[in-house]
């Protein structure tokens, strides 16, 4: 008795290697999700045990976080609310990242774009809403564009390593700002808290209606989907994933090497300009130092939890938006810092970089590993 599967119909059944061609897709695609959760649920056991040392109880902490985070309707919101600037501090470090780029200066860009806009919408009292809510848009994209394609033209034009050179000049962009709030932008009624001229309320961007989140938290949605839909749907980020595999490849092909790079910084300084623009025209009404709240870093660890995947950006935000939510719970019922979540997130950061060495290392994830199983097998 033989058994035998018709060789002209295994194409319609089975992949090239023998393997049903949806299972070989998802494989191929659950690698960028597997290892990352891993490396949370990695980074949380670990975090467990520093919170155990210290005598607390790592079970209570987290269904406290969880009840900061998500527990209600109220704490929704809240952490919807700081999800908004973490999705386009996330597509800083996202963008660049396509082209092999570690750009880790957001927050600077954040801190100018809030400046550039608050002055704006200073300069411009008087003038129709929508006119000065799109002027300040246009400057808090600007200045975080200009801010961060600088760090692009710096390494494609000078060999100036793009980490390091993000890094100082976020530091540059807060005194930059301290030194603009505190001198002639300044409104002289704020006293305790340097700050520029508050927006007038029909300057402010209102909630989204029957939520109180503001609209900052669409408008990061969108650049998300704008920013997949330019990776992976147009030329241009078809030529940005070129460059990122190889340079030199890329120059061959006649591509310009450098007008993808500080292009793809620029738009990504933009988009954290426009966090900042965000933060001051629907949260803080004047640009003040809360714009360095720390969301340029805590977007950094969104963007390599989330693979610097624009879409796969969205629920990590989410995520992170409520853990730091949680943050003043954990503090009053548990007697432990406010900081406590950023101890949480430094230790997943760390998991998640040292994850980056097991890609490519599982046969699981790459079926041109898989064996091919015997389709056609014969029995005396």
């Amino acid at each position: 008795m033989v058994d035998t599967v018709a060789g002209s119909d295994m194409p319609a059944l089975f992949g090239a290697r023998g393997y049903p061609p949806t299972l070989e897709w998802i494989a191929r695609r659950a690698e960028a999700f597997v290892i990352p959760l891993a490396a949370l649920i990695v980074g949380m056991a670990l975090f467990s045990l520093f919170i155990a040392l210290v005598g607390k109880s790592p079970i209570l902490l987290y269904e406290t976080m969880w009840r900061g985070g998500f527990g209600s309707w109220f704490s929704v919101q809240n952490s919807l609310s700081r999800a908004a600037p973490l999705l386009l501090a996330a597509l800083c470090v996202a963008l660049p990242a396509r082209l092999g780029l570690v750009v880790i200066g957001g927050e600077g860009a954040i801190v100018l774009g809030g400046v550039g806009a608050a002055a704006i919408g200073v300069a411009l009292s008087g003038a129709p809403s929508s006119i000065v809510i799109l002027a300040m848009g246009v400057a808090g994209m600007a200045a975080g564009g200009i801010w961060i394609g600088a760090v692009g033209a710096l390494r494609h034009y000078r060999a100036v390593n793009e980490t390091i050179s993000s890094l100082l000049l976020a530091y540059i962009a807060i005194a930059l700002m301290n030194q603009l709030v505190e001198g002639p932008l300044r409104d002289p009624a704020s006293l305790n808290k340097p700050s520029t001229q508050p927006l007038a309320d029909i300057y402010r961007i209102g909630n989204i209606p029957g939520m109180d989140v503001h609209w900052g938290l669409v408008v990061g949605i969108l650049a998300c989907i704008i920013s997949w839909v330019l990776i992976e749907k147009t030329r241009w980020g078809f030529a940005a994933r070129i460059a990122g595999g190889n340079v030199r490849a890329a120059q061959v092909q006649g591509l310009a090497v450098g007008p993808l790079i500080v292009g793809f910084t620029a738009l990504a300084g933009g988009f954290a300009g426009l966090a900042g623009m965000l933060e001051v025209a629907a949260v803080q009404g004047s640009a003040n130092a809360s714009l360095a709240a720390g969301y340029g870093y805590t977007g950094i660890l969104v963007a390599f939890l989330a693979r610097h995947n624009p879409l796969a950006i969205i629920p990590v935000a989410i995520l992170l938006g409520g853990i730091d939510a949680s943050g003043g719970l954990i503090q009053r019922r548990m007697d432990l810092p406010d900081a406590t979540v950023l101890v949480l997130q430094g230790m997943i950061f760390i998991i998640i970089l040292l994850s980056e060495t097991f890609y490519g290392r599982f046969k699981a994830f790459n079926p041109d590993l898989w064996k091919r199983p015997d389709l056609v097998r014969g029995t005396a």
